[in-house]
């Protein structure tokens, strides 16, 4: 039996899907933006990154990046 749930503010969940009532097709959808500097993102033993100066642009000049909207 269909449902019908009114408006609903959820400020953060860590993964998962939230289900209200019946559900024929799920489409989870996320977006995320990380601005780092060189070799922020190296794992492993024994890493030795020489990266001599380093700045990272964190600038953003367009209002949107990814948009989630809709349901396709």
């Amino acid at each position: 039996m269909p449902s019908i749930v009114g408006p609903i503010k959820i400020n953060s969940i860590d993964g998962g899907v939230i289900n209200f009532g019946d559900s024929f097709y799920l489409s989870p959808k996320s977006t995320s933006k990380v601005s780092s500097g060189s070799g922020s993102f190296n794992t492993g033993d024994f890493i030795n990154t020489n990266s001599g100066l380093s700045a990272t642009n964190t600038a953003d000049p367009d209002v949107a990046d990814q948009n989630v909207t809709a349901n396709t």
